[in-house]
């Protein structure tokens, strides 16, 4: 038996941080990942004959997968949208390897038997999917060394730390996650459901409620300038494929997304009606051309993230991830409620290598990853 480590750090090892809204990937130690696009991707069955792949598009037994935002936003007939992750783990394994063999293709440039790959996962995986996942990327891509890690733990360690609580709150979930001497507490997490998608929720009752239409950018063929709350002047584009339901929900969900990120605020401290009333307004314009000042409902919508039945434990030493925390004062305000609640490494290299897997199979990452 080898038990050896691999020395990756002289390979130019590949990370992939593959969440439920968007894939990225790039070279360990750079600023920046090579590749940043949805996680969602188009998919339509494949007409007889094949034919040659376009820029962003996979085939895949009888099946055309539309991957990155370019192949994404184009409005075909019939197109669905997918993900290939459920709870955060991967589901679909189909779509999962067209998402592989894109990046690699498109967007690293390079062959997968070069680099070593670290992949991120979520605590709560299972040893199954682990193993299947291992399993993979040696026989299918023929790496030559493996790491699954923890999301949580890799975000301790790029914070400079190997002990604290990890508050990831993205799109799906909020989660609250120990991690020790860079190992996950499995038994402390405490996970909700009051994260992106439930802000994006709230956002859509706010437009129902105020009779404002949203309309994704794909059907605006022009538009006229409007006054500050008038109705919208603007003109469908003609000949329109007939998209599905699910497309055209994710291209109006994009709208609502670019609303929260431009719009909501978190309050400085507990939601209150008369101090709302009193923040500065923000001006925002839908794409057909609406537009109007958003007041207090800026403030009132993100509040639900900070239910005091919602905050739990471990409070030495708070990270926060994931793409919802990017809201403005998000950090300032969960610092203030800690501050109320509380009392006043690096990686090592601990790679699966090609040998030790073909020596102990799959399995193998159920040992080397904890």
């Amino acid at each position: 038996m080898s038990g050896g480590v691999y020395g990756g750090d002289e390979v130019g090892a590949l990370v992939f941080d593959i969440g439920s809204f968007s894939v990225r990937a790039g070279y360990a130690g750079e600023d920046c990942p090579k590749a940043d696009f949805p996680t969602t991707v188009g998919l339509l069955a494949a007409e007889e004959g094949g034919g040659l792949e376009l820029e962003g598009e996979k085939e895949k037994k009888g099946k055309i997968f539309h991957i990155d935002t370019n192949a994404l936003h184009v409005p075909r007939d019939g197109a669905e949208v997918m993900s290939p992750l459920k709870n955060g783990m991967i589901e679909d394994w189909e779509c999962f390897r067209a998402i592989l063999d894109h990046t690699y293709s498109k967007h690293v440039k390079s062959e997968p038997n070069l680099h070593p790959v670290l992949m991120s996962e979520a605590p709560w995986n299972t040893r199954a999917k682990r193993e299947k996942l291992t399993e993979l990327m040696f026989e299918q891509y023929n790496i030559p060394a493996f790491f699954l890690c923890k999301t949580a733990v890799l975000t301790a360690f790029a914070n400079g730390r190997s002990t604290g609580l990890v508050l990831d709150s993205g799109a799906t979930h909020t989660t609250a996650i120990p991690v020790h001497d860079g190992y996950v507490l499995q038994q402390g997490i405490v996970k909700s459901p009051l994260a992106g998608d439930f802000i994006s929720m709230q956002c859509r009752e706010l437009f129902q409620e105020m009779a404002i239409d949203i309309i994704p950018p794909y059907m605006i063929a022009a538009k006229e300038p409007v006054r500050e709350g008038a109705p919208p002047n603007w003109k469908k584009k003609e000949k329109l494929p007939q998209v599905s339901k699910s497309w055209h929900n994710y291209m109006c969900n994009e709208v609502i997304q670019d609303f929260q990120a431009s719009v909501l605020q978190v309050s400085d401290s507990p939601y209150d009606e008369q101090v709302a009333a009193q923040m500065p307004t923000v001006h925002y314009e839908m794409p057909n051309g609406y537009n109007t000042d958003y007041g207090a409902e800026r403030l009132r919508i993100p509040e639900g993230l900070f239910d005091p039945s919602n905050v739990k434990g471990l409070y030495g030493s708070v990270i926060v991830t994931g793409g919802n925390t990017l809201l403005q004062g998000f950090t300032d305000r969960l610092n203030r409620e800690l501050s109320q609640k509380t009392p006043p490494g690096t990686f090592q290299q601990m790679w699966i290598s090609k040998q030790e897997y073909e020596e102990g199979g799959k399995q193998c990452v159920e040992r080397k990853c904890p």
